[in-house]
């Protein structure tokens, strides 16, 4: 069994969206080449074929956390809103973009309501692992395993080691990257 964390995301995303763009289901709604994605935006996005970039992302955003609905997108898609001189702070994604986007996906069967958000149906999840057997070359995963993640960038637990060495004799615990001890005493004879 292969799984989408093989592959990386924006090659797997952009294969799905050139796959959405043949399903007849999915389709840019007549206001979808005025509006910006979310107030945190400045322009409209540049790419004509958004709508299908956006929609598979959703897609994979779905598969990987089943049960996922529109305010965690919005917050996930969302940005900081430049506001000038003051801090930044961070808006949330257009609601109305990713609400027509789940509902496109679920009229061509690839997402499914669930009690609380939406799954990925069957339909939907052979197609991502179709798509990642394309880019894996046709061949199945080597070890039979899932990937290990990623172990770097923030909220992943990495965290980054110093070389500590200890001195003998001078009673201090760690010198710094000087090799200077912080809790050295003044090399002067006399009084401090």
């Amino acid at each position: 069994m292969v799984s989408i964390l093989e592959v990386p995301a924006d090659k797997l995303i952009e294969k799905v969206s050139s796959k959405l763009k043949e399903m007849p289901e999915i389709s840019p709604p007549a206001f979808a080449m005025h509006v910006k994605t979310g107030v945190h935006k400045e322009r409209k996005p540049d790419n004509p074929d958004w709508w299908y970039v956006r929609a598979a992302s959703v897609l994979r955003k779905v598969y990987l956390n089943p049960g996922i609905g529109v305010q965690r997108l919005r917050t996930w898609y969302g940005g900081a809103k430049n506001l000038g001189v003051g801090p930044e702070h961070h808006r949330k994604a257009s609601g109305a973009i990713i609400r027509k986007i789940m509902q496109q996906l679920e009229a061509a069967g690839l997402l499914e309501k669930k009690q609380k958000g939406r799954a990925v149906s069957p339909k939907g999840r052979s197609l991502l692992d179709k798509t990642v057997l394309e880019l894996l070359g046709g061949k199945k995963s080597a070890t039979g395993k899932q990937p290990a993640k990623r172990k770097s960038g923030k909220g992943t637990g990495a965290k980054k080691t110093t070389k500590t060495t200890a001195k003998k004799s001078t009673g201090t615990k760690r010198a710094g990257k000087t090799g200077k001890s912080k809790t050295s005493k003044p090399k002067s004879g006399g009084k401090s």
